[in-house]
């Protein structure tokens, strides 16, 4: 039976954990062929690589640190080589380190933006051209929900960074909304199970119903609109956080 993203071939930044490890095995039981991205946790990769490749998907492992150009270049040379070019993007490589802002240093500034925002600006610009030359693109930004909910101190960074990626999102979903291309952002809310030792405390929440979430629960949301159907939706920022933000 054809499944949805047959064909389509889908890069995930930062793919080797949490949200970008399900949504790497999401994309893939829809069919598509799978570039795992990761700076340096190549054994983790591989291991992705692994995992996908028992359950009958392609798999290709791209060590690239996203923040830097030419490194960028190297990798969409190597998907092209492999793959032909890229379907879809998924910019969700990012990094959570804690800082207080009259303590942080501009080269810790610089980090945090340069992964979450220079990243998805050097990928997205080296993705679209494979886009346009097939008529059809899915680029999904994840995005996040500290910079919206209280008790998240030590993030100015990140927030700032993550509230970059929104306008980013609705920037280029309008100037490839004629050209097949959607352009979309899911940000998560509090997602359970082992968290990057540079995450620091999480202040407690309420979660209206109930419970946290699941990294399948953001892949699921980010194959949704990676699907054809939902060609209609584009510039939007979904929110899968449990009714934790409300907007």
């Amino acid at each position: 039976m054809a499944r949805e993203l047959d064909g389509k071939v889908a890069l995930i930044t930062g793919a080797v954990r949490r949200n970008g490890r399900a949504i790497a095995h999401a994309l893939a039981r829809e069919g598509a062929a799978i570039v795992i991205n990761t700076r340096r946790s190549r054994e983790e990769a591989e291991a992705v690589r692994a995992e996908l490749e028992e359950a009958g998907a392609q798999a290709l492992v791209c060590v690239a640190d996203i923040t830097d150009e030419a490194a960028v270049a190297r990798m969409f040379d190597a998907i092209r080589a492999r793959f032909g070019g890229v379907d879809i993007l998924v910019n969700n490589a990012a990094d959570r380190e804690r800082v207080k802002f009259t303590e942080m240093t501009m080269a810790q500034w610089r980090h945090i933006v340069s992964i979450i925002l220079d990243g998805a600006f050097l990928c997205s610009r080296a993705a679209i051209p494979h886009m346009l030359k097939r008529g059809w693109g899915r680029i999904v930004n994840i995005g996040g929900a500290s910079h919206r909910l209280p008790g998240y101190v030590g993030r100015a960074h990140a927030a700032t960074a993550k509230a970059g990626l929104e306008g980013l999102t609705r920037a280029l979903a309008m100037e490839y909304a004629r050209q097949g291309i959607t352009v979309n952002c899911v940000s998560p809310g509090r997602i359970g199970g082992e968290r990057s030792k540079t995450s620091g405390e999480v202040p407690p929440v309420e979660i209206p119903v109930g419970y946290e979430g699941a990294p399948e629960d953001i892949a699921a949301s980010v194959c949704f609109i990676c699907r054809p159907a939902a060609r209609f939706i584009t510039g939007q920022n979904i929110h899968v956080n449990g009714g934790q933000v409300l907007i």
